[in-house]
């Protein structure tokens, strides 16, 4: 998606020719195999860090073009959030200093992007999931305004047909319909890329699969989204059903995700490109001036670039990719399972350890299909990112514990790899021991991530909690130490830090106990009494409002009707209540209930009952905002 001319493929006669330029964008490319025309010979290494915006109260920010444009380094661009930006670094060899090379550079764009971003009163986090994402976040005024972004989301949408749902389940349970992509936009990643020689290809690609779950497993750092505590590393099926463009109506048919690890082992370098134009119809076109076999025939090197656009709309977590380098073309194998975070440090030891795996494969990995079937290696990807690092893997003929099996395992290989490139011990010690020591440990960022959460709630609403968690998540990535040697967050660590509520969605309390309207009303008085609580909502079967019950209305009533044992929570509710939706400015919604003389505001979306604010919660935001301004005018310093 990082070509700027598109256009939605709906028109027939631009279809036509783009479908054309595809088609010999793929025999171009077995010709070039065949005649030999790819680099070969050197290997290189390459990587993406995708990043976090947040404001002066850690939530996500909306001024990502104002950042990029204040960084002003053609390193960067956007994402399709407004809090996200990436950092493309530039490729290296795979060599002595390799590395360490690319940790310098690495470290100099975010130093570069920490300035950029204090300049508009904002920060960077790196984080696989932002914590403090919130519903108002996947709302479309917070995508990226540019075409490319709108079409993409305009596209999916129609192919989909409807609603886009979420449906994942952890410890806690993330079930919603959303209209637009954006929930994609969580997803915030540390993608790293390989050159392969074309011979090695299928080999490599192979066993780039059969090795993803392990090294996933260990590099896990995404446990929440919106506060719910859901798979090891919530990425994958986020991004999986976020943008699945299959209808429910589909639901006997195999077909397939865009975002997927794919069904089969390969044979061929083109296999998964012509995988890909079979099962998945093409968003976009282009503008192609030349067919690529034309190109050939003239003595140049194609960009196939109708081909690259149909692949960058098909998300493999191990996607194949055709580049020109100085007019010759090369092929990659780039990894996007992999979070961004904890530090730039362990983002580093994964491009080590999954680098130095590539480059040593064992020759008696190099017919993987012959000691593994694909389903195991599909199996072992889905078992990591539940599970992470406790997950179980199964690998020649055995079911192993991820945990030895990277430590016994892989790491000696991936030691080996490098040392096969001409990475010194030191380098190679240097990154590989981060790894090995947040394996051993046990703390990956999802463990630290979810052991700090967890401790957290303790004292703080969900909301808070994420918040809180990113702020202290900041600070952490500030002292420069590697996850593994995190301790778990603790509420005195924000001292000083200042979290504000913004909208009603931050506010609300959303694990609400509920009436229907036919419930007795002396049952009602019996629920709100065992669960002290003094605002029950009556809902209908499909979770929209009907009416509110307060305990004192409740009581009143009651003591007036003395003789009515099967009264009803409908005549005891108060009908059609006021109510606010989640994305309502916080302030507003508390400025209403004072006005109104509420002791509680209910919160709809789309009709349905998303949750309460009460009097209690109202004191208590207007407690905490009072502070951070009183803070903010003792800060001021007058002129003179």
């Amino acid at each position: 998606m990082g070509i700027q001319n598109i256009a939605i493929a709906t028109n027939p006669e631009a279809r036509k020719v783009f479908l054309r330029h595809l088609i010999d964008d793929v025999q171009a490319l077995q010709q070039m195999l065949d005649e030999e025309l790819f680099e070969s010979g050197i290997t290189r290494i390459g990587a993406e860090q995708e990043f976090c915006l947040v404001n002066s109260f850690y939530k996500p920010s909306r001024n990502n073009l104002r950042v990029l444009e204040t960084i002003g380094d053609r390193h960067f661009t956007t994402e399709l959030a407004r809090y996200n930006l990436e950092i493309n670094l530039d490729p290296v060899e795979l060599k002595a200093g390799a590395i360490d090379g690319m940790a310098a550079q690495l470290k100099e764009m975010l130093e570069k992007a920490d300035r950029g971003a204090a300049l508009h009163g904002e920060k960077v986090v790196l984080a696989g999931i932002l914590p403090s994402i919130d519903y108002r976040c996947v709302q479309l005024d917070y995508l990226t305004p540019r075409d490319r972004y709108r079409a993409l989301d305009t596209m999916l949408k129609n192919l989909r047909g409807g609603e886009f749902e979420l449906n994942i389940s952890g410890v806690d349970e993330l079930i919603i319909k959303h209209r637009n992509i954006l929930f994609e936009a969580c997803n915030t990643s540390f993608q790293m890329h390989y050159q392969v020689n074309p011979a090695e290809f299928v080999q490599k690609y192979n066993w780039a699969q059969a090795i993803a779950g392990p090294v996933l497993s260990v590099c896990t750092n995404s446990p929440l989204l919106i506060g719910r505590q859901l798979w090891a590393e919530t990425r994958i099926p986020l991004f999986q059903q976020s943008i699945d463009t299959r209808s429910i109506g589909f639901h006997m048919r195999e077909r397939q995700q865009r975002v997927t690890f794919g069904n089969k082992w390969i044979s061929v370098p083109t296999d998964v490109y012509k995988s890909d134009i079979a099962r998945h119809t093409i968003l976009f076109s282009t503008d192609i001036e030349k067919s690529s076999l034309q190109v050939l025939r003239e003595g140049g090197i194609p960009k196939l670039r109708a081909l690259m656009l149909h692949n960058g709309t098909v998300y493999k977590w191990n996607r194949p990719c055709y580049g020109v380098s100085g007019g010759v073309p090369h092929l990659r194998i780039e990894n996007r399972y992999l979070p961004s975070g904890p530090t730039q440090a362990d983002e580093m030891a994964n491009m080590a350890f999954w680098a130095g795996l590539m480059h040593g494969m064992p020759e008696r990995y190099s017919e993987i299909e012959k000691m593994m079937p694909f389903e195991h290696a599909k199996e072992n990807f889905q078992k990591a990112a539940m599970w992470g690092i406790g997950s179980i893997m199964w690998w020649e003929g055995e079911h192993i514990a991820a945990k030895r099996l990277v430590t016994d395992k892989l790491i000696p290989i991936a030691d080996e790899g490098l040392a096969k490139a001409g990475v010194p011990e030191e380098e190679r010690f240097r990154w590989l021991s981060i790894v090995l020591r947040r394996t051993a440990s046990y703390h990956t960022g999802s463990r630290w991530m979810l052991g700090s959460f967890r401790k957290l709630r303790k004292d703080l609403s969900r909301d808070e909690a994420c918040t809180a968690l990113t702020a202290i998540l900041y600070k952490r990535q500030q002292s420069g130490e590697v996850v593994s040697k995190w301790k778990t967050a603790e509420t005195k660590e924000l001292e000083g830090i200042r979290m504000r509520y913004e909208i009603a969605g931050n506010a609300m309390t959303t694990d609400l106990i509920t009436v229907q309207e036919h419930d007795l009303a002396d049952m009602v008085q019996r629920i709100m009494s065992w669960r002290n609580i003094r605002h029950l909502p009556v809902e209908d079967n499909d979770g929209r409002l009907l009416g509110l019950i307060t305990k004192a209305g409740l009581t009143a009533w009651l003591q007036a009707n003395p003789d009515q044992p099967f009264a009803t929570a409908a005549d005891v509710m108060q009908r059609d209540p006021l109510t606010i939706s989640a994305g309502m400015e916080i302030e507003a919604a508390l400025d209403l209930m004072e006005r109104n003389n509420l002791s509680c505001l209910p919160v709809v979306t789309e009709g349905l009952l998303a949750g309460l604010i009460t009097d209690k919660d109202a004191a208590k935001i207007r407690s905490r905002h009072r502070l951070i301004s009183d803070n903010e005018d003792n800060d001021t310093t007058p002129e003179g």
